[in-house]
C-alpha cells in the first residue's frame, strides 16, 4: 500500500492523533512498523506523530502524548494515518476536513483507524472505495453516509486510501502491508514479536457469528435473532418471527426464556433501544428520526421506553459528555 519512498530507503508514515483517539488502535498500527525496523535491522519505516494543533493530545484512556507538530507539519510525509476515538463529535472538524481535501489533491496515501473513517467520508475522499467501519459505529455511519459502501471486514484497501476498524485489526493490516512490501517472512517475524500466531487478512469479519457470540446451537433461534437485527426499523410481529423459526409462538417464547431469561418481545425491544443509543451518541439525527429508524412510532413513546431502560431521556443522553460509547449489546458486557 505504501509507495516506494522518494528519497533513501525509509518510508515516512505519519500518524495524526485526533482528540480522544483510541490508544490501542494507534499502538497496534504503529508498533508493527517499529518492530519491522528492529527485526530487519534497518530503518524501513519512520513514524512521526502529529496532532491538529501541534499540542499534546489526550487519548481516550486519559494518557497524553507529545507530538512533532501540527497539520502543516503532518502534510510532509507521503503516507498519513488518522487515528480516531470513541466520540466522533468531540471537536470542530472544519480545519481537519480542509486539510484532508488538500492531501487528496496532492495524491497522498491516506488511511483511517477506528472512527477516523468518518472524516475521510465527510471530506469525500472515499467515495469510490469500500469502507471498513467498526461494527459498533456501522449503523451511524450508514445513516450519515448512505451513499457509501461499507464492509464488516477488518480493513479495506483502495486506490491510495485504506480504512481499518481499529483494535487488533490494525496489527493485522500492518502485517499484511509489511508482507506485501518486504515479504511474508519479515511479516511473520514481526508477528512472532507480538506473540500473534496468525496473520488475518482483510476478508475476515470483525466479530464472531451469532452462534459463537451467544453459544446458541438452536438454528431456529439463530434465524429469529438474525431477522430481528435486520428488521429494526420496521419490527416484525411475534407470529411472523415464529413462522421464520418454524415454531409456534409458545415455543418461541420458551426458546428466548431459556436462552436469555426474557421474552422475544423484550429482547427485540432492547435491540432497537441499543441501536437508538448508538445513533444518539454518534449522529446528529433528530430524536424523531432516530425513533422512526428504530421502529418507534412516536418520539414520546420512544422517550418513555428509552428512559425506562437507560434511566435518562434521549435528549439528556445526547447532552452527556462523550465517554466510552454505548454498551456493545444487551446481552454482552458493555
Amino acid at each position: 500500500m505504501f509507495p516506494e519512498p522518494k528519497e533513501g530507503t525509509t518510508r515516512q508514515v505519519g500518524f495524526v492523533l485526533l482528540p480522544g483517539f483510541s490508544m490501542n488502535s494507534f499502538t497496534f498500527a504503529m508498533e508493527p512498523l517499529r518492530v519491522a525496523n528492529k527485526v530487519a535491522r534497518k530503518a524501513l519505516y519512520s513514524c512521526p506523530v502529529f496532532s491538529i494543533n501541534g499540542e499534546t493530545v489526550e487519548a481516550s484512556n486519559g494518557l497524553r502524548l507529545e507530538v512533532l507538530g501540527d497539520l502543516k507539519a503532518a502534510a510532509l510525509p507521503e503516507n498519513i494515518i488518522l487515528c480516531g476515538g470513541h466520540d466522533i463529535k468531540a471537536f470542530p472538524s472544519g480545519e481537519l476536513l480542509a486539510w484532508l481535501r488538500m492531501l487528496g489533491r496532492q495524491n497522498k496515501v491516506i488511511g483511517a483507524l477506528y472512527t477516523a473513517s468518518h472524516y475521510l467520508a465527510e471530506a469525500r475522499l472515499i467515495d469510490d472505495c469500500k469502507c471498513a467501519v467498526h461494527w459498533e459505529y456501522l449503523s451511524a455511519f450508514n445513516e450519515n453516509f448512505p451513499d457509501l459502501e461499507t464492509s464488516n471486514e477488518l480493513f479495506e484497501v483502495g486506490n491510495k486510501r485504506f480504512t481499518c476498524v481499529g483494535g487488533t485489526a490494525g496489527l493485522d493490516m500492518m502485517l499484511n502491508f509489511i508482507a506485501d512490501l518486504h515479504g511474508f517472512e519479515l511479516a511473520r517475524m514481526v508477528a512472532d514479536q507480538f506473540v500473534h500466531e496468525r496473520i488475518r487478512d482483510r476478508r475476515e469479519f470483525q466479530y464472531f457469528g451469532l452462534s459463537a457470540r451467544y453459544s446458541i446451537q438452536d438454528q431456529r433461534l439463530l434465524r429469529v435473532i438474525k431477522i430481528m437485527e435486520e428488521h429494526l426499523e420496521e419490527p416484525l410481529e411475534l407470529e411472523q418471527l415464529a413462522k421464520v423459526a418454524g415454531a409456534s409462538r409458545r415455543q418461541l417464547e420458551r426458546m428466548f426464556s431459556k436462552q436469555f431469561n426474557k421474552s422475544p418481545a423484550r429482547y427485540y425491544s432492547e435491540l432497537r433501544l441499543y441501536r437508538s443509543r448508538q445513533l444518539i451518541m454518534q449522529t446528529k439525527m433528530r430524536i424523531i428520526e432516530i425513533a422512526l429508524a428504530c421502529g418507534f412510532n412516536s418520539s414520546a413513546h420512544f422517550s418513555r421506553c428509552y428512559r425506562n431502560f437507560f434511566g435518562c431521556t434521549p435528549l439528556s443522553e445526547r447532552k452527556l459528555p462523550g465517554g466510552e460509547g454505548p454498551p456493545s449489546h444487551p446481552d454482552e458486557p458493555g
